[in-house]
């Protein structure tokens, strides 16, 4: 008969000395496990009689309930010190600065057409804007596009199904349509709050997304533009011409830079002209203000006579002057980006390498971040 008292004090000795969990554990199969000491004696009880079985079957149970107590008791305290320890050990140190989060970026895009408003209405530009979707007047007819333009054509212009009236609708091409509007407000013709009630003499600057049929690196169908326009009465060819020396000093934030004029063709001005910009192109980089090369980054000129009838004004009183720059362009050029389709693709690894930061100190040139 084995000793349940001596069996008792050996268990209960092994639990208290158990150092951790897994000691503890040991010591729980060895007494209850299925070859365990208290289970080799439960199997005994089938052999008893019914007299034996009375008087043991109450021992040994008692044994094992008294096992398992002791057991899980030891068990709670075993954790409880080594949460303790734990917590000793991985302690916050609150004087250390919190990890660093994850901030959105501004799109250069919007970054640069940005800087470019703020340098136009620190010269005294007012803004305008219209809408995407135009009429054939607005987008040709009154800027002087002849019918049979190539921009008429389906390669180059994205048209919307006929309407109801048999009209075709479009995806402006350029921001210029803004510009008949404004003029049109300007002249009584449309409701004021198109133009914030624009009067002669006009300053507007026009930015906004324009639509074309087109796509490589320096391409994409959609893309950015913003447009100027000055209309008053003794407006001449010299107001434009510093208008764009002075803005591009700023935008590339350098008083070096030299343009120059060439002659050109657009149906919505006479003279026309685009203008370069010298620059530098070795080293596989473009430096703006240095070097013997030109880049032209912009088209301008004086309002054609007839854009300014067909918008109510008359030009033997009115005259004045309208520009177009490509924002996403410029925005390659000032800031390094090789590919305009870059841009618009939506990689968060483009955009966290050329996006800029909404909490950055202002820019001396733009007073922006």
């Amino acid at each position: 008969m084995t000793d349940l008292s001596q069996l008792e004090a050996e268990i209960s000795g092994r639990i208290a000395q158990a150092a951790d969990l897994a000691e503890l554990d040991a010591v729980r199969v060895a007494a209850l496990g299925k070859s365990g000491s208290i289970s080799e004696l439960l199997k005994t009880l089938g052999a008893m009689s019914p007299d034996e079985r009375r008087e043991r079957g109450p021992q040994i149970n008692g044994l094992r309930d008294r096992a398992g107590q002791a057991i899980a008791a030891r068990k709670a305290e075993l954790e409880a010190a080594e949460l303790d320890a734990r917590l000793a050990a991985e302690r916050v140190d609150l004087s250390l600065p919190a990890p660093p989060e994850r901030r959105g970026r501004v799109h250069p895009t919007m970054q640069v057409m940005d800087e470019m408003i703020a340098i136009f209405a620190a010269m005294g530009f007012g803004l305008a804007e219209g809408p995407d979707i135009e009429d054939d007047f607005h987008n040709f007819t009154a800027l002087n596009f002849p019918p049979k333009h190539p921009a008429r054509e389906m390669h180059d212009t994205f048209w919307l199904p006929e309407d109801a009236n048999g009209e075709r609708k479009l995806l402006r091409t350029h921001t210029s349509p803004v510009q008949v509007r404004v003029m049109q407000a300007a002249n009584g013709k449309l409701p004021s709050w198109i133009a914030a009630g624009q009067q002669p003499p006009i300053r507007v600057v026009i930015p906004g997304r324009v639509y074309r049929s087109d796509s490589d690196a320096t391409h994409t169908p959609m893309f950015h533009q913003l447009e100027g326009l000055v209309i008053d009465r003794t407006i001449h060819m010299g107001h434009l011409k510093w208008t764009l020396a002075e803005f591009t000093k700023r935008f590339f934030e350098t008083e070096a830079v030299v343009t120059r004029f060439r002659p050109h063709h657009f149906p919505f001005t006479e003279p026309s002209a685009e203008m370069d910009v010298q620059c530098d192109r070795s080293g596989g980089a473009v430096k703006i203000g240095e070097g013997s090369d030109w880049l032209e980054i912009l088209g301008g000129g004086m309002v054609h006579p007839n854009v300014l009838r067909n918008c109510g004004l008359d030009p033997d009183e009115w005259q004045g002057f309208a520009f177009g720059l490509g924002v996403d362009r410029l925005g390659m050029l000032k800031y390094g980006m090789p590919d305009l389709r870059d841009m618009f693709a939506g990689d968060p690894r483009w955009l966290a390498h050329y996006g800029f930061s909404a909490f950055a100190a202002p820019n001396p040139a733009t007073g922006l971040s």
